[in-house]
C-alpha cells in the first residue's frame, strides 16, 4: 500500500477531486496548509511598494491506495494540477505500513 501526499494550488483542487472521483478515486483528506517552493514565495508590485509574500496558501491531499492504483493516483493528479507555472506542488509517494478501519476492525488493503 502507499500514502500518497500531493501539495497543490488551491484553485487546483476542485480539477483534481473531479479527476479522480471520474477514476473512481473517492476516499481523501484535505488540509489548507502554507508553504514555498523554489522560488522562495512570491514578489509583488503595487506602485511604488514591493511586497513579498513568503508563505503561499497550498492544498495538501493524502490518498491511501493501493500499489497497483498508486501510479494511476499519481498521474490523474499530475495532470489535473498542472498549469506549467512555478508553484503547481510536489507529490511524495510513501510505502503505507497498515491500516485499520475503525468501524469493521479489517485492515491492509480491505480496510481501504
Amino acid at each position: 500500500m502507499k500514502l500518497i501526499i500531493a501539495i497543490i494550488r488551491p484553485e487546483k483542487l476542485p480539477q483534481v477531486m473531479k479527476a479522480l472521483q471520474d477514476h473512481g478515486i473517492y476516499p481523501l483528506t484535505v488540509f489548507e496548509v502554507r508553504g514555498r517552493g523554489e522560488q522562495g514565495g512570491l514578489y509583488l508590485t503595487h506602485g511604488p511598494m514591493q511586497y513579498h509574500i513568503e508563505l503561499l496558501p497550498k492544498v495538501r491531499i493524502e490518498i491511501a491506495v493501493s500499489d497497483k492504483e498508486a501510479e494511476k493516483v499519481v498521474d490523474i493528479i499530475q495532470r489535473a494540477a498542472w498549469t506549467g507555472r512555478p508553484g503547481d506542488g510536489k507529490i511524495f509517494i510513501l510505502p503505507l505500513e497498515n491500516v485499520v478501519r475503525i468501524r469493521t476492525g479489517e485492515r491492509g488493503e480491505r480496510a481501504l
